[in-house]
């Protein structure tokens, strides 16, 4: 009977033993929780991959529809640990680490090609080196967030002068105020979660984003007219708290890297899908399409670049922009 009991003990501590070997990864990102979101198919196949590829020692919880809170408290929460896992778009990271508003250069970027081998180079290397020093966040990749539009309900918009007066919603991010500014419209920093009733309410006229995020918070319904002049090639960052990344193992730290690959090349994969489709997609739910040409985005660009250059410069430094401009020469080869 004591060596039953001795037998049972054992067991029960070698499974106590188990369990508390088991690491959850919180996981947040702000789409909806459906598959035919990029945000959510990428997290789901992270998922799958760690907790297979561990053995189940590293437990995934996924955390859609800004369920953990805004992209401020995410990344305030992967700064302290208490968020181990988070996709975060590019205007409110500025706010921990200034050099990220380099990536929004307007009208920089020939293609989803030239921006993604931008990103998987060595610019993005040193960047984030830098994060990691400057914010205690280990990035892991970079996911499309869409090439970005600009839509209103007041007109159809061929040129710049079509945006003066327009009051346009724009992330809480200094360089989307000053680009909208150099085109003539009034920047309003609203946040993503009060977007849509916004527009609703009609304290904007419009505001600008890529198909993914126009669909996923149906703001067609209250968006007539879209121009696709694509002035910004938007990015997610797959963020890892720095304090978390340092208590995983070497072989945990792989098993992640290559979790956030998948991801990221699934997020990438549907959202080009999405942008390349624009005209379709976004005429089938209701707007009025506008299909800018390249010399109708060149007057946009020759308006909106140097003023953007210009903030960029004194913001964040010549050597980000001289950097990232020589990135973009070389992708172009």
């Amino acid at each position: 009977m004591m060596a039953f009991l001795r037998t049972l003990t054992l067991s029960a501590l070698l499974l106590l033993g188990f369990a508390t070997a088991q690491t959850t990864i919180k996981y947040a990102h702000f789409q909806p929780g459906s598959a035919d979101q990029p945000k959510h198919a990428a997290a789901v196949a992270f998922k799958a991959y760690v907790e297979g590829a561990s053995g189940g020692d590293l437990q995934v919880e996924i955390y859609p529809a800004s369920q953990l809170g805004d992209a401020a408290t995410v990344l305030e929460g992967l700064q302290l640990g208490t968020i181990e896992l988070g996709v975060v778009h590019d205007g409110p990271i500025a706010s921990f680490f200034k050099p990220i508003e380099v990536l929004s250069m307007p009208y920089a970027f020939d293609n989803q090609q030239i921006a993604w081998r931008v990103f998987d180079g060595p610019f993005m290397d040193a960047f984030g080196e830098a994060m990691r020093d400057e914010a205690n966040m280990v990035l892991l990749g970079v996911g499309d967030n869409g090439i970005r539009h600009f839509t209103n309900d007041v007109r159809p918009i061929l040129s710049p002068a079509d945006m003066n007066g327009l009051k346009i919603r724009v992330q809480p991010s200094p360089i989307y105020q000053n680009l909208v500014e150099s085109l003539g419209a009034s920047p309003s920093a609203i946040s993503w979660p009060e977007l849509p009733s916004a527009l609703q309410q009609g304290v904007v006229d419009g505001q600008e984003n890529g198909v993914t995020n126009i669909l996923a918070a149906s703001l067609y319904q209250n968006q007539r007219y879209i121009s696709l002049d694509g002035h910004v090639y938007s990015v997610h960052l797959y963020l890892m708290s720095g304090p978390f990344w340092d208590g995983l193992t070497p072989d945990q730290q792989a098993i992640v890297r290559t979790g956030a690959d998948i991801a990221e090349t699934i997020h990438r994969g549907m959202t080009a899908a999405q942008d390349l489709n624009a005209e379709a997609i976004l005429t089938e739910v209701g707007m009025d399409v506008t299909v800018l040409t390249p010399d109708q985005v060149a007057a946009f660009r020759e308006i909106a670049q140097p003023a953007v250059e210009s903030y960029l410069r004194d913001a964040v430094g010549d050597a980000w922009v001289d950097d990232l401009l020589a990135a973009i020469e070389a992708a172009r080869d």
